[in-house]
């Protein structure tokens, strides 16, 4: 009994510790956010500010058109995520319901490209775009990314840990596919969904390397490439950058305590069968 206390003691340690460590850039960040530019390049660094300079935030907001860059973002992260569940959830119901030929390895195929870095797409798709007029337009920030394989194999994954006897009976009541899948199969897999919405959500949020390639105009920017307003060849704007920083990144700090709960569920359920 003693030996299994100290076990568990020893455990909670090590995740104690580790908390800490992931929430120490979060720390450091939120406070740069209130320092003074003096005090940003103190040597030791000063964790706590001496004078708390909340109008940081206000000067940061008005450095660039952020209320346009947090627009662009909104509609970029509701439509592409929308996007993603909707072809998540058809193909994984066909790929692990559906019986038809050569389904195993069409599926393989597409595991696959999973191998594929993202760089070495990133010119064909910049040559495609352009050859359809997209570049600096919505579409170029939105169609690219409505599916996602690794979404679809997770919610596969959950699909097949439901019980084909559900299907059955559902088939003998005269249910449609489309019916079973939307009536029966996604409520039930719901951790699951609500685990790729999250993490689509935070991911498009947070991109930046692909909405810098394919825009071009300050209207057609989202928020993470906004954040280059404070780096210029003077140099960078520490104070500012991290409180542009703090508020990009509160509402998916918000929403994914929110949604947490889901994570562990989906992920753990997905990983039955394979």
């Amino acid at each position: 009994m003693q030996k299994a206390a100290l076990s568990k003691g020893f455990i909670y340690i090590i995740l104690i510790v580790g908390s800490m460590l992931m929430l120490l850039p979060f720390v450091w960040m939120l406070s740069t956010s209130l320092k003074s530019s003096g005090e940003v390049m103190m040597m030791p660094p000063v964790w706590i500010p001496s004078d708390w300079r909340w109008d940081n935030y206000e000067t940061a907001w008005g450095m660039a058109p952020f209320a346009r860059y947090t627009v662009n973002s909104i509609i970029v992260t509701v439509l592409s995520t929308i996007g993603e569940l909707l072809t998540t959830i058809l193909a994984a119901y066909a790929f692990s319901r559906i019986n038809f030929y050569g389904r195993d390895i069409v599926f393989a195929v597409l595991l696959g490209t999973m191998m594929v870095p993202g760089e070495v797409l990133l010119i064909p798709n910049y040559v495609t775009l352009s050859e359809l007029g997209w570049i600096d337009r919505y579409p170029a920030l939105i169609v690219p990314w409505l599916a996602s394989i690794f979404s679809i194999f997770l919610l596969r994954q959950f699909f097949l840990g439901i019980p084909r006897e559900l299907s059955y009976a559902a088939k003998i009541d005269g249910c449609s596919n489309f019916r079973f899948l939307w009536t029966i199969m996604v409520p039930l897999a719901k951790p699951a969904i609500v685990t790729i919405l999250l993490l689509k959500a935070i991911g498009s949020w947070n991109a930046f390397l692909w909405p810098l390639i394919v825009t071009q105009s300050k209207e057609m920017r989202t928020l993470p490439v906004g954040l280059t307003s404070f780096s210029t060849e003077a140099g960078t704007v520490y104070e500012l950058l991290m409180a542009a920083s703090t508020m990009i990144i509160l509402p998916m700090i918000i929403l994914y305590l929110i949604l947490q709960k889901y994570i562990i569920e989906g992920v753990a359920k997905a990983g039955i069968k394979g």
